[in-house]
């Protein structure tokens, strides 16, 4: 099986553009464009499964369309999205802000789907996709350090009840490396599919390693790659497996 988790930053570049007229100003574009671009991209890695970070279901620069449904149409998906922060929080008021969140993409027969919430954070979503052969869960860690360590002794918490192989995957904003998650993998005994410590961020001048895919010892790996197309700040990471 093949596994993408791409951040596509809302659709919105990245490059000079997206600070053009001032700084940070990509957020308030329209995202077609660019989204074509990344739709492109995900359809000509064939993947069978997608893990897709900072996805827009709706706001003004989508035309307020579902950009997880668009690729997943064009792909022949089925999608999961929901958003990344917890429900009735002030957040949710937020126009632009609330249409913000993540999601899968599969071809494959989905045996459930669930959406856990970190306790600690602005970005609390946890998405749990539950296949044939393995568990899948897809996160977005918070930029702070003490939220992350928090977040991940949750993520610990919903891993070990788990009773099939297991992923984990995500932009785990890990600033400090490896180090950040040795307790993590050590209490969980997954392996990190990255072997090499390949960067995959910013996508422009790659130095940071914040798209993670971690693994049960019973997943085989079979490829891994991160691929240099700069459609967002991050690029995309390819994992090629089977159970």
């Amino acid at each position: 099986m093949r596994f993408l988790l791409y951040n596509i930053r809302y659709g919105t570049g990245v490059g000079d553009d997206f600070h053009f007229p001032f700084p940070f100003s990509g957020y308030f574009k329209r995202s077609q464009r660019h989204l074509a671009n990344i739709t492109s991209f995900i359809k000509s890695v064939s993947p069978d499964v997608v893990g897709l970070v900072e996805v827009d279901c709706g706001s003004f620069r989508t035309h307020w369309r579902n950009q997880a449904q668009v690729i997943a149409d064009e792909l022949g998906h089925y999608h999961v999205f929901q958003s990344k922060y917890r429900p009735k929080s002030l957040i949710q008021r937020i126009p632009v802000m609330n249409k913000q969140g993540n999601a899968f993409l599969t071809g494959q027969e989905i045996k459930t789907r669930t959406f856990h919430y970190f306790t600690k954070g602005i970005k609390r979503l946890v998405i749990e996709l539950e296949l044939e052969c393995c568990t899948i869960f897809l996160v977005h860690l918070s930029l702070k350090f003490r939220h992350r360590q928090n977040q991940l002794g949750d993520l610990y918490k919903l891993i070990k009840e788990v009773k099939k192989p297991v992923i984990v995957a995500g932009d785990f904003n890990a600033v400090w490396g490896e180090q950040e998650l040795r307790l993590f993998r050590a209490a969980t005994g997954l392996e990190d599919a990255n072997r090499d410590g390949l960067p995959s961020y910013p996508a422009l001048a790659p130095r940071h390693q914040l798209d993670v895919i971690l693994h049960s010892p019973e997943i085989r790996m079979t490829g891994f790659e991160i691929r240099q197309v700069c459609y967002s700040d991050h690029l995309p990471v390819i994992f090629d497996f089977e159970v």
